[in-house]
């Protein structure tokens, strides 16, 4: 399209046709080949990749379509990566913004930016400053909350409209600062200090997200070790989730987003209270169980207590004295009776016993009485004075013993001779000694 020079007054879209055809017109633009670092990267439902190449001097939007990413990426692209896209540069008319249409990308090496960020966070962490060890755990009801960020935005706004909807009498207490640009890192470590002498009991420090080189305060070693020396627990909210800075690492927790953050220490009170009801109905619940089993115990007590009082054990020995003084008469009467009976048994077994005694000794003394008369008569009639009267006499030596041999007494020795009405005393004159057949 051909512009008159007549004409003073342009539509935007004829400008922006009129640029478009310059870009096509200039053979150096249909196929360059540009150097720069990925910044931005990010890949639309679509499936059409968008991110900025950029050096120390500036950056150009790219943009690489679905249908070239298969055949024209050579390596992972990441944030950070220095590389050469080949393509060419065109106007999207819509828009009026002029953009490098990416057809292929090649690794060139880290940008400046990600080498700097991962010898610092190399560093740093060779100091322990990522230590999970170091790592203070969040309150889990937190009530006065300070926040790192920016007066203005989306990040305080969300932040706030989480805390409120969750429980608005947590106290939010900001210290702004700048989360971009110049001076930005000191800012943020200076409010970091400031808070952390408050006593709070944590601390929220973020901003939204952006590129590698809009978060880079955030990975400022300054700010890092703001977050480690704090002793107020720290929740690092920085970017998207995607994006990970060294304030990240250094804080106590991150959170992929400042509403997240929020979210994290902002304990929500309806569900704090349903559950102290719950514990409170719990409680009584086991207080009552408790009472009651306390008094089913202090009643048993009591029972035992009463069992055990004087008065009643001197009732139960005195209940126990008259069963026993019972069971004793019974048992009396009881043995008087069988010594009663076993009395007159033995009387009777006595007498019967007595009768018969009586009787065998009378038998016996009538027994008796027969042999002693017997014995009487044959001792009467083996007696020698019954045979001293039938002729026979009985001689006594001089010592009175009886003569039964001559060799007992001497001639002249003087005897005794008993007869059956007497004695006659003789002197010996004469021994004579006679032969068996003289003695028969």
């Amino acid at each position: 399209m051909m512009l008159k020079k007549e004409s003073r007054i342009f539509t935007v879209s004829a400008i922006n046709k009129y640029i478009h055809g310059m870009f096509d017109q200039d053979y150096l633009l249909r196929s360059v080949k540009v150097e720069g670092e990925i910044s931005n990267y990010k890949i639309d439902q679509r499936g059409h990749l968008y991110f900025s190449l950029k050096d120390e001097g500036g950056a150009i939007s790219c943009v690489m379509y679905k249908f070239n990413r298969q055949s024209g990426i050579k390596c992972r692209l990441e944030n950070g990566m220095k590389c050469v896209v080949t393509g060419s540069i065109s106007v999207f008319e819509r828009s009026g913004i002029y953009q490098l249409y990416a057809k292929q990308i090649e690794e060139k090496g880290l940008g400046d930016l990600y080498e700097r960020f991962e010898a610092l966070k190399k560093r740093l962490g060779a100091e322990g400053l990522f230590d999970q060890s170091h790592k203070k755990p969040i309150p889990r009801y937190c009530r006065r909350i300070g926040i790192v960020t920016a007066s203005t935005g989306a990040v305080i706004h969300d932040i706030v409209n989480v805390a409120r909807r969750r429980n608005p009498y947590v106290q939010l207490i900001l210290c702004p600062s700048k989360v971009q640009g110049d001076g930005a890192a000191e800012e943020v470590a200076e409010s970091l200090r400031i808070l952390d002498s408050f006593g709070l009991d944590c601390i929220i420090v973020g901003r939204g997200g952006g590129s590698m080189e809009d978060l880079w305060a955030f990975n400022e070693e300054i700010v890092a070790r703001a977050v480690f020396n704090c002793s107020t627990p720290v929740i690092s909210a920085v970017g998207h989730e995607t994006d990970t800075t060294l304030c990240d690492y250094a804080a106590d927790l991150r959170a992929p987003t400042p509403s997240a953050a929020a979210e994290q220490a902002v304990f929500e009170l309806n569900e704090t209270l349903a559950a102290l009801n719950d514990l409170q109905q719990r409680l009584e619940q086991r207080m009552g169980d408790m009472i009651r089993n306390k008094r089913l115990q202090l009643s048993g007590y009591e029972s035992r207590l009463q069992a055990l009082h004087p008065r009643h054990q001197l009732a139960k020995q005195r209940q126990l004295l008259v069963h026993y003084r019972e069971l004793l008469t019974h048992n009396m009467e009881r043995g008087l009776l069988v010594e009663g009976q076993r009395i007159r048994l033995g009387r009777d077994r006595l007498i019967q016993k007595k009768d018969l005694l009586s009787r065998g000794f009378s038998n016996l003394l009538s027994q008796k009485r027969q042999l002693f008369i017997l014995l009487s008569q044959r001792l009467e009639g083996a007696s020698p004075v019954k045979r001293l009267t039938g002729g026979y006499v009985y001689g006594m030596g001089p010592d009175g013993s009886p003569l039964l041999t001559i060799d007992q007494v001497w001639v002249r020795d003087l005897i005794t001779i008993r007869t059956g009405d007497g004695k006659i005393l003789a002197q010996v004159e004469e021994k004579k000694h006679l032969n068996k057949d003289q003695i028969g």
